[in-house]
C-alpha cells in the first residue's frame, strides 16, 4: 500500500499564489501634479468653457457697442440740425464745439431733395466704409464691426441716419474710421479683462467645490486601497464608509464590501492552507494507521463467529474507503480527483451501503427509505457515487439530528431513483429545517458551508465535482418541507 501526504486545500498552491496576488494589491501608480490631476484638469476646464461663453457674449456685444457709438453721433449731429432748421445758421463756435465732440470732419444735413452743409474742417479722404443705419440687420452689425476691427488705414467712414426720434431729416457724418477703431478696441479690452476676472473667479470656486465634493473623497478612496493592500487580512483596515448620500458614498459601500469579502477569503484561505499544511504531516501516519487497522481486521476475520463473519468486512469496506477518502482530500486540494472508472452498478446497493456506513437503521430516532429499484442498474464510478450519495445523506443527518423537537417532528431521509430514457434521477430529500435563503446561491462552492456551523464547506463541492465529471448535474430542488437535492446522471 503507498502512503502519500501533500497539503490540504492545496496550501502550496495558495502559499505561492498568495505572494504574487498581494503584489498586484500593492502595485505603485506614478504621483499625480496638481495640475496633471482632476483638480488641475477641472480647473482648466472650467476657465476655458468661460471664456467661451464669453466669446459668444462678446460678439454681439461690441456689435451692440459699435451701433450704439454710431447712433451717438448722429444724435449729437441732429441736435446741430435743428438749431440750423430754426436759425437758418450756425456760429463758427458751435460748429468747431460739434465736430470736436463728435469726431467728424464733415457734417450735413439731407432734406430730401436738398443737402445743406452744417460743419466741415477739411475735405474727406476716401471713404472705406459707408453705413446706412436705417439698412443695418445685426448680422450686418457684427460682420461689419469686425471689418473695422481688423481695418489697417486712413480711410473715413460716413454714416446717414436719422437725427433724432421722430424726425424725417437725415444726418450724414464723416470721421476717420480709427476712432471707432480705437473706441471698441477699448471697450474688448474691457471685455477680455471682464472676461478674465469672471472667469478666474468662476474656475476658483468651481475648483474648491470640486475639489471638496469629488477630489478629495477619490484621494481617500485610493489611499485605503493602498493601505488596504499592504495587509489586507486585517479586517480594521477595511474601508469606513462615509455616510454620502451619492454616486461616491455607494462607491464607498461597494469597495467596503468587496474588502471584506476579500478579507474574510484571504483569512479562510489562509487558515486553511495552515490547516493543510498541518494534515499534510500527519496524513502519512494516519494511512499507516488505517492500514494496521486492516491488517488487525483480517486477522480477526479469519474467527468463526457469525456477528464477526457479517461485520468484518463491512468495516473494512469502510477502512478502504476512509483511505481513499484521505487521499481524496489531499487530490482536491491539489486539483487532482481522479476521473470516473465507470461500471454497470446496482444503484440499490450503493445506497444500501450509504445507510449502513451511516448507521441509519440503527438510529432510532431517525426513519431511511430505500426507494430505488432493486433492479435498476446504472454505468457509473461505484466509489465515486458512494461518496455523493454519503454526503447528501450525512448531511441530512446532521440536520436531523440538529433538530430538536423530538417528539413532534417526523424525522426521515428517502433516497429514490427514476429510470428515464437517457438518464437516471436520483433524489435525496429529508424532513429537516430547509437550507437557509442566503446560502442557497454559493452552496455548491468549496469552503462555502451550509448551516453546519463546524463544516469548511467541502462537501458538497466534492459531491457537485464528481457529478459534473460523469456528465450529469447536480441542484437543490424547491420542496414544501426539507431538502431535496436532485442527481441526473446519464446512463451512457
Amino acid at each position: 500500500m503507498k502512503h502519500e501526504s501533500g497539503p490540504l486545500d492545496g496550501s502550496d498552491n495558495v502559499q505561492k499564489a498568495r505572494p504574487g496576488m498581494l503584489k498586484a494589491l500593492r502595485l505603485k501608480t506614478a504621483p499625480v501634479s496638481r495640475l496633471g490631476g482632476l483638480s488641475g484638469k477641472l480647473l482648466l476646464l472650467t476657465v476655458l468653457f468661460v471664456m467661451l461663453s464669453e466669446v459668444f457674449i462678446y460678439v454681439p456685444s461690441v456689435a451692440n457697442f459699435r451701433n450704439t457709438w454710431l447712433n451717438d453721433r448722429l444724435t449729437t449731429a441732429g441736435v446741430a440740425a435743428s438749431v440750423l432748421a430754426e436759425t437758418n445758421t450756425i456760429a463758427p463756435r458751435l460748429q468747431e464745439q460739434l465736430l470736436r465732440t463728435t469726431g467728424a470732419v464733415a457734417i450735413s444735413l439731407d432734406q430730401g431733395s436738398t443737402r445743406r452743409l452744417i460743419a466741415m474742417t477739411e475735405m474727406p479722404n476716401q471713404i472705406a466704409f459707408h453705413v446706412s443705419m436705417e439698412k443695418q440687420t445685426p448680422w450686418m452689425a457684427v460682420i461689419e464691426s469686425f471689418k473695422v476691427l481688423l481695418y489697417r488705414g486712413d480711410g473715413m467712414m460716413r454714416v446717414v441716419g436719422m437725427g433724432r426720434m421722430g424726425d424725417t431729416d437725415r444726418v450724414d457724418v464723416v470721421f476717420p474710421v480709427r476712432l471707432l477703431q480705437q473706441d471698441m478696441l477699448a471697450f474688448s479690452g474691457r471685455i477680455l479683462a471682464l472676461s478674465l476676472f469672471i472667469s478666474a473667479i468662476t474656475a476658483s470656486l468651481v475648483y474648491i467645490s470640486l475639489r471638496a465634493l469629488f477630489v478629495r473623497p477619490l484621494q481617500r478612496l485610493t489611499a485605503n486601497m493602498e493601505r488596504f493592500s499592504e495587509e489586507p487580512e486585517n479586517a480594521s483596515r477595511v474601508l469606513t464608509p462615509s455616510g454620502r448620500n451619492d454616486e461616491l458614498g455607494e462607491a464607498e459601500v461597494r469597495l467596503a464590501a468587496m474588502q471584506s469579502v476579500l478579507s474574510r477569503s484571504l483569512m479562510q484561505k489562509q487558515r486553511l492552507a495552515d490547516l493543510g499544511l498541518a494534515v499534510s504531516k500527519i496524513n502519512h501516519d494516519l494511512r499507516n494507521l488505517l492500514a494496521s487497522a486492516q491488517l488487525f481486521l483480517e486477522r480477526i476475520e479469519q474467527v468463526d463467529d457469525p456477528t464477526v463473519v457479517r461485520l468484518a468486512p463491512r468495516i473494512l469496506a469502510t477502512l478502504d474507503r476512509a483511505i481513499n477518502y484521505t487521499q481524496a482530500v489531499m487530490s482536491y486540494g491539489k486539483a487532482q480527483e481522479q476521473p470516473p472508472r465507470r461500471r454497470v452498478i446496482k444503484l440499490s446497493k450503493v445506497v444500501g451501503d450509504v445507510a449502513d456506513v451511516l448507521g441509519l437503521s440503527e438510529r432510532g430516532g431517525i426513519e431511511f427509505s430505500n426507494g430505488v429499484d432493486p433492479q435498476l442498474e446504472l454505468n457509473a464510478d461505484p466509489d465515486h457515487l458512494f461518496r455523493v450519495l454519503m454526503n447528501l445523506s450525512r448531511n441530512a443527518v446532521q440536520a436531523l439530528e440538529g433538530d430538536r423537537k423530538d417528539d413532534v417532528v417526523v424525522k426521515r431521509i428517502a433516497i429514490t431513483a427514476l429510470d428515464g430514457a437517457d438518464a437516471v434521477t436520483i433524489r435525496v430529500s429529508d424532513t429537516g429545517p430547509g437550507i437557509p435563503e442566503n446560502i442557497k446561491a454559493s452552496l455548491f462552492k468549496a469552503f462555502h458551508s451550509g448551516p453546519k456551523k463546524d463544516g469548511i464547506g467541502l462537501g458538497l463541492a466534492i459531491a457537485a465535482e464528481l457529478v459534473r465529471a460523469h456528465g450529469g448535474q447536480i441542484s437543490l430542488e424547491d420542496s414544501p418541507t426539507g431538502t431535496c437535492f436532485c442527481l441526473t446522471l446519464p446512463k451512457g
